[in-house]
């Protein structure tokens, strides 16, 4: 779909989010009923890394519908990783109309940055997270329970990490961002980067849903690396706007 050049009225905002989400339903709906026909080897690439720990125990079913469920459910994750660039292409187009020209360069490179990273975060999950992970919560059923997993739970955990990681790996973007309108100066996260990595810490508490401290130390280590590395690239990318911000009463430099 074409990026409108220019701002739009109210209404042709909505008629843009409109043609946007068409794309991005349709976008899905399709991959979405592939991914269904494939549910079987999606499943087998989802949990790969957890079934060296499960064995045999992360493929039971305990519902007549629930089987069906799983394989669209498989289907919806597999499309939103495979339409992931479109759909975030499709997201941060809908914002372009309101951004000044000026501010519309970055609009490419933002929605590539995205999109590698979003796949990046899911691919640093699946290869070094998901085993550590399963083997934890496995060993917590010691010798007291014995493990007896349906696929459901076995899907949704794998999907909430990837998930998780995946978006937490947003960080640099969020970051250029903040710094680039002014919502949060440079020189603010610069001299508060302990209270920032203190909330990282706290924002890997909340997305790692088993409480194993190496994912969650994984989690907070990577995203604090991502907001250091941001910092450095902002620091580069906006030397004349942050210079600005440190002056009172001096607007942006029409350059940036």
């Amino acid at each position: 779909m074409p990026i409108t050049p220019k701002r739009m009225p109210f209404m042709s905002h909505l008629n843009e989010l409109r043609k946007r989400l068409t794309v991005v339903i349709a976008v899905v709906g399709v991959l979405t009923l592939v991914g269904y026909f494939y549910s079987d080897e999606i499943y087998r690439i989802l949990i790969g890394p957890m079934l060296p720990v499960l064995g045999d125990k992360g493929g039971y079913t305990f519902d007549l519908l629930e089987a069906m469920t799983n394989r669209f459910r498989l289907g919806m994750f597999g499309a939103l990783v495979v339409g992931s660039p479109i759909i975030i292409y499709e997201v941060l187009a809908f914002f372009l109309p309101a951004l000044k020209p000026k501010e519309r360069k970055w609009f490419s490179w933002t929605a590539l940055a995205a999109a590698v990273l979003f796949l990046a975060g899911v691919a640093f999950c699946y290869f070094y997270i998901l085993e550590p992970s399963t083997v934890w919560l496995v060993e917590q059923s010691g010798e007291t329970f014995d493990l007896l997993l349906r696929a459901q739970s076995a899907i949704t955990f794998a999907m909430w990490f990837l998930a998780g990681f995946g978006m937490a790996f947003e960080v640099p973007v969020i970051v250029f961002y903040l710094v680039y309108f002014n919502v949060v100066p440079y020189a603010t996260l610069r001299s508060n980067w302990r209270t920032v990595w203190v909330v990282i810490v706290v924002a890997a508490s909340m997305i790692t849903p088993d409480w194993n401290p190496w994912s969650m130390a994984a989690l907070s280590a990577s995203m604090v690396a991502l907001f250091e590395a941001s910092m450095l690239l902002v620091r580069i990318a906006l030397a004349r706007k942050i210079k600005a911000q440190s002056l009172p009463d001096i607007d942006d430099p029409d350059t940036e």
